[in-house]
C-alpha cells in the first residue's frame, strides 16, 4: 500500500511560480511512476506530468512543457512540481497518483492505484 500527500498549493499572479510537493510513503518501487493529474470545476481530471521512482523517465502534458518541471528526491520519498509561468488556465486542484508495475499508460489516470487528496492551485489573472 503507498499512501501519498500533496503540499504547496495557493493563490498566485499570473506569471508567478508555485512548487508542489508529493510525499509518499509505504511500500513504494523502483518501477513505480508518480504523476500529477488536475481537475478543474466542471472539467475531466486531465494529466500534467509524471517521472518514474527510478528517476530516469519523465512524460508532460503539451500544455505545460517548457513551464513545468517533474523531480523527485528519492531520499525524502517526494516528488515534486515545479510550475513557472503560471496562466488563470492553470487553476485546479492538482493530485498526486502513483502507478504500479504492469500498467504503462502513463497519460491515463484509470492506469494509476493510489491517490492523494489533492491541493488547490489557483492563478489570478
Amino acid at each position: 500500500q503507498v499512501q501519498l500527500v500533496e503540499s504547496g498549493g495557493g493563490l498566485v499572479q499570473a506569471g508567478g511560480s508555485l512548487r508542489l510537493s508529493c510525499a509518499a510513503s509505504g511500500r513504494i518501487f523502483s518501477t513505480y511512476f508518480v504523476g500529477w493529474f488536475r481537475q478543474a470545476p466542471g472539467k475531466e481530471r486531465e494529466f500534467v506530468a509524471a517521472i518514474s521512482w527510478s528517476g530516469g523517465s519523465t512524460y508532460y502534458a503539451d500544455s505545460v512543457k517548457g513551464r513545468f518541471t517533474i523531480s523527485r528526491d528519492r531520499a525524502k520519498n517526494t516528488v515534486h512540481l515545479q510550475m513557472n509561468s503560471l496562466k488563470p488556465e492553470d487553476t485546479a486542484v492538482y493530485y498526486c497518483a502513483a502507478q504500479r508495475e504492469g500498467y504503462s499508460d502513463r497519460y491515463y489516470s484509470g492506469d494509476y492505484q493510489y491517490w492523494g487528496q489533492g491541493t488547490q492551485v489557483t492563478v489570478s489573472s
